[in-house]
């Protein structure tokens, strides 16, 4: 009887076969359906914090998030579309010399912006839509309080929870992969994205959401008297420290995470040749 999953290994090379064909499609392609996936992330955000946005509980809240916003990524690799976390697993495709690191680092580069267009572009249209007025304006209020967090972590704090975020990330890809029917691969990516969303990690994509709904929508009164800031809490608030902050060290750990921690990792076991005189003296 045919399984209806791949095994870890086959997983691999089917990871590698797809890095080939990623940083092998067009510009055009690359940009178009990284947009798309900036698109479909920030839907699972702004979906997850509309259902949590009055809850008091900090568990319940994480749990209710936790079980929506995987839609996001379901979206990216059921219907097809480039996200700059999961394509860290490029990584095996270089690793493998199916590709060069000129044309990982091209892609990555390309689908990093298109995500950031896809993501700020639906964070500028909620913001403007009047969405946020929602209870009297406290998810608009809820934004906020979550812009402010994240650009208030330190450095260190933002790069390691960057690194935790795309293992989960790129292991709930990989686990896609290896499922070959429509329900396995819902299956497969839900459970690794709502451990993630619950453990509280840094995705750099959903803050190119999350932070700049934040900053559009701070500029309102109505959500800054819901959600009753500081003003100095407001004042650190700005486009500067989303990019400085939050964004350049959640990115670099996302790159950590997802090529080395998980790519880099199943290479090794996998795939990496071994030197047969080595291995016979070592033995020996």
């Amino acid at each position: 009887m045919d399984r209806n999953y791949l095994t870890p290994e086959e997983i691999t090379d089917y990871t590698i076969g797809a890095g080939v064909k990623k940083a092998n499609r067009t510009v055009f392609q690359q940009l178009m359906l990284s947009i798309l996936a900036g698109a479909f992330i920030a839907m699972g955000a702004i979906a997850s914090n509309t259902a949590i946005h009055d809850i008091s509980n900090p568990g319940i809240s994480k749990l209710v998030a936790g079980a929506i916003f995987p839609v996001g990524l379901l979206m990216v690799v059921i219907a097809g579309a480039e996200l700059f976390t999961g394509n860290c697993l490029l990584s095996l495709a270089l690793f493998e010399e199916k590709i060069s690191l000129y044309q990982m680092i091209k892609n990555l580069f390309i689908v990093y912006a298109g995500n950031f267009i896809g993501s700020l572009g639906f964070a500028w249209l909620e913001a403007n839509s009047g969405l946020f007025d929602l209870n009297s304006g406290k998810l608009g209020a809820l934004h906020i309080k979550t812009a402010i967090y994240k650009t208030g972590l330190s450095f260190s704090k933002a790069l390691i929870l960057g690194i935790m975020c795309n293992v989960i990330v790129c292991i709930a890809v990989w686990m896609m992969y290896g499922a070959k029917d429509l329900s396995g691969k819902v299956w497969a990516g839900f459970f690794p994205i709502f451990a993630f969303v619950i453990s509280g990690y840094e995705h750099s994509v959903a803050n190119m959401y999350y932070i700049p709904a934040g900053l559009f929508a701070k500029s309102n009164p109505l959500y800054v008297k819901a959600g009753e800031f500081a003003s100095e809490a407001l004042a650190g608030l700005t486009w500067k420290s989303f990019i400085i902050t939050n964004l350049l060290p959640v990115t670099i750990g996302n790159i950590i995470g997802g090529a080395l921690f998980v790519g880099g990792i199943y290479w090794l076991i996998f795939k990496k040749k071994i030197n047969p005189q080595t291995s016979i003296q070592k033995n020996g």
